[in-house]
């Protein structure tokens, strides 16, 4: 299990959406947070660390 950094709702790898950024993979649980990454990935990355 893995947590979407955009609405942080816990996911499986296997089966979510996945985006590479800057050679790290990250998984959503929708398309919208995807989207909402891709418009803005330094904001969720900041949370992240």
């Amino acid at each position: 299990m893995t947590k979407d950094l955009v609405c942080g709702m816990d996911i499986d790898e296997k089966t979510a959406a996945k985006k590479e950024h800057n050679g790290k993979t990250y998984h959503f649980c929708s398309p919208t947070c995807q989207w909402a990454f891709e418009m803005d990935p330094e904001q969720f990355i900041q949370k992240e660390t």
